[in-house]
């Protein structure tokens, strides 16, 4: 008999395990519409404070993944391999590893999500580049891949819908940092991509939705789980959030960051941690028989300005053109003492660079393409007073003091220098 979608709500509120089937019943209501969104809020904050368990996240995921299409991409040649971050704050990798992995021969089939929370999403930052389209078809899509090995587009009316309309509740409700939740997100887009192998970065700090190690392990376990079970080869890298990647903050700032990369210039931890996520993609495409070969291919594909080329194809091929807008007006956030930058509360720089209009408060909100924050200094870095912390760069003046003083809590400096944070925390099999 069916069941009521109140029940299945109260069920989970009372921390009972569901069935499969009664998730799956869910999940197809409310794509149908006979789940209303408060019913799914509801569900989704029963899901956050009581969890799920292992067969209940499988067949979660496996409802969103067949609530749409799940691609065919065997007529294009290679190994297909994708990348996925589970958010941070500054966090533009794609946009490198992407074009260097596929100059190296990799395909790459990149659905890309929008921003969560106070961290940034891809096609958010793709769209600050004029005209680039996202909003491709499935054909165009394959016809784009076959043609330069990748393609950048959002979820797609065919792809997980249930997902997307679950994402948007998530970022609205306060269900983001739900282990679950991620898992099936994330692995349901990715296994409609038709993918052979999947590489994963799962951030943790103070700027990630994982705020601890232990958090951080459980999350990427419970991803290879998924991956391994769907018979898909995985690699899973654990890398700190507590200070932002890079320096740029926003979208266009960030696209503009991401082009220094390409040009074998720009911020140091931000060009390492895509060469290594690089390398693990060419390595599981089967393009280097180890992964220390795939690091060598991934920094010669990068210096000889091979992924800077392609990159600039593909934008010119969906429509963008460069260079990409900046913002009105900038303003400096000075020092107040000298020292050591010994902290960076990473979240509360997330969410300055929300309010300058870099990010969303409600789902319907949106986004100013040029808003966002440069940041001067990494942990560690020595610091006077009066020098510039950071830049923000806005249209917008109302919000610009309470922002500058959220900055000022957020970044602690010092009389003595800290131990520079690791990059790359753990690597979690393969």
């Amino acid at each position: 008999m069916p069941i009521l979608p109140t029940e299945i709500i109260k069920l989970k509120r009372d921390k009972k395990e569901l069935s499969g089937a009664q998730i799956k019943e869910f999940v197809d209501s409310y794509l149908g519409g006979e789940v209303a969104d408060y019913q799914m809020s509801a569900f989704l904050m029963a899901v956050f404070l009581n969890g799920m368990s292992k067969k209940e996240t499988l067949a979660l995921t496996q409802a969103m993944l067949h609530s749409g299409a799940i691609l065919d991409l065997s007529s294009i040649a290679g190994s297909k391999i994708d990348k996925h971050s589970t958010g941070g704050v500054g966090d533009k990798t794609s946009l490198i590893l992407g074009p260097i992995a596929a100059a190296a021969g990799v395909v790459v089939p990149m659905i890309s999500g929008r921003g969560l929370g106070h961290t940034g999403g891809t096609l958010d930052k793709l769209e600050s580049i004029p005209g680039f389209s996202t909003q491709l078809s499935l054909e165009q899509f394959k016809e784009a891949l076959g043609r330069f090995k990748i393609c950048f587009i959002g979820q797609t009316k065919e792809i997980c819908p249930t997902d997307k309309k679950m994402y948007a509740l998530r970022d609205v409700t306060g269900t983001v940092e739900c282990i679950p939740l991620i898992c099936a997100s994330i692995m349901s887009k990715k296994l409609a991509e038709g993918i052979d192998g999947l590489v994963l970065d799962v951030k943790v700090g103070s700027g990630a939705f994982m705020k601890t190690l232990k958090e951080a392990r459980t999350l990427a376990l419970g991803l290879s789980e998924i991956a391994k079970g769907a018979k898909k080869k995985i690699s899973v890298l654990i890398t700190d959030m507590n200070q932002p990647l890079g320096k740029a903050i926003g979208n266009s700032l960030e696209v503009e960051e991401c082009l220094d990369i390409l040009k074998n210039r720009g911020p140091k931890d931000l060009r390492d941690l895509s060469l290594e996520l690089a390398a693990h993609m060419i390595f599981l495409g089967g393009k280097a028989k180890n992964l220390s070969y795939a690091r060598n291919i991934a920094e010669e594909i990068l210096v000889s300005g091979k992924a800077l080329r392609l990159f600039e194809e593909v934008i010119q091929a969906q429509g963008g053109r460069l260079p990409v807008p900046h913002a009105k007006q900038t303003r400096s956030v000075v020092a107040t003492r000298s020292g050591y930058i010994s902290r960076i509360e990473t979240e509360k720089v997330g969410i300055a660079s929300l309010l300058l209009g870099a990010g969303r408060k409600r789902a319907e909100d949106s986004i100013d393409p040029t808003a966002g924050i440069i940041l001067h200094f990494k942990i560690g870095d020595s610091v006077k007073k009066g020098n510039a912390l950071a830049t923000l760069h806005y249209n917008n003046e109302k919000p610009v003091d309470g922002v500058e003083d959220l900055l000022l809590q957020a970044i602690d400096i010092r009389l003595q220098k800290p131990k520079t944070p690791r990059l790359i925390l753990e690597k979690v099999g393969r």
